[in-house]
């Protein structure tokens, strides 16, 4: 899992904010995201830091795209 970019917090939403998640609401340094469909993911936002690769992965699934899908995204903004 080493070879995954490294991503941000403020990033991931950029990315998850473009494909129509909105934000509802935080508790403590999660905050919650959800899209028309009722499908949620949860954020850390840790300021400075990078998502660590497993979390990553396991937001990328919670928003129900490929790794693949998510980084030609995150190129593209």
């Amino acid at each position: 899992m080493s070879n995954l970019p490294t991503v941000k917090a403020k990033d991931f939403i950029k990315v998850i904010t473009k494909l129509g998640y909105q934000y509802k609401r935080q508790k403590g340094s999660h905050a919650i995201y959800k899209n028309l469909s009722g499908r949620r993911v949860i954020v850390p936002i840790h300021s400075g830091k990078d998502l660590k690769p497993g979390t990553l992965l396991g937001m990328i699934k919670d928003i129900g795209l490929e790794k693949e899908e998510f980084f030609d995204l995150l190129e593209s903004l």
